[in-house]
């Protein structure tokens, strides 16, 4: 019973955690104000925080792009990564409802296939997921973690920002109307892959 209720729990942390982190972004990043700086420092304060609230639960993932990274560097197994990311996929659809039902209206398809786009989710992906394979492969402690993070997903969505929207994260590129396959998807994924498995590779402690 005990151990049902964790894998419930991890579940529900990442789909909370992810439609916390989606609806900050959406919040920023559509206000009067969507200047990339910005949205950086909010998403990176928004995942420091899921980190504290959720990170001994699940890890707090919060993104496709980390559990598959990290199910490519044998840090996750098959069916977990699979329900985590079901759930974040779900979190960023929530925060996606939630916006609109409190803006009162609806975010228009405007994303299409463009290999500038593809390349700077990709780089800024692998920016992101270096810090995050930092924190993982050092086993820093909560706070520290939170901070590396925070601030890899800060540095890696302004880079990105050079040449997309600068999401790094299919989940809230689902939310905020700019899914597209070849890019907001694509992309994040090949540069998160890269990030983890390239640190391990080269960085790692032995």
């Amino acid at each position: 019973m005990l151990l049902e209720r964790r894998k419930i729990a991890m579940v529900v942390a990442e789909f909370l955690g992810t439609a916390l982190l989606t609806a900050v972004i959406l919040a920023v990043s559509k206000s009067s104000i969507p200047i990339p700086y910005f949205v950086g420092i909010a998403a990176g304060l928004a995942a420091a925080v899921g980190i504290v609230v959720f990170g001994a639960i699940s890890g707090a993932h919060l993104n496709p792009v980390v559990t598959i990274g990290l199910w490519t560097a044998r840090k996750i197994k098959t069916w977990p990564a699979i329900a985590y990311i079901l759930a974040q996929m779900l979190g960023g659809a929530a925060a996606y409802l939630l916006y609109t039902q409190l803006i009162d209206s609806s975010l228009r398809n405007a994303s299409e296939y463009n290999s500038r786009v593809l390349i700077a989710e990709a780089v800024g992906a692998f920016v992101f997921t270096l810090g995050w394979a930092a924190a993982v492969y050092r086993k820093l402690e909560t706070g520290k973690a939170a901070f590396t993070i925070g601030s890899a997903l800060f540095l890696g969505m302004l880079v990105a920002s050079m040449g997309s929207a600068g999401l790094l994260n299919p989940a809230v590129a689902l939310a905020a109307h700019t899914w597209v396959w070849g890019t907001y998807v694509l992309g994040p994924i090949l540069g998160g892959i890269i990030g983890f498995n390239l640190y391990a590779l080269l960085f790692a402690p032995p």
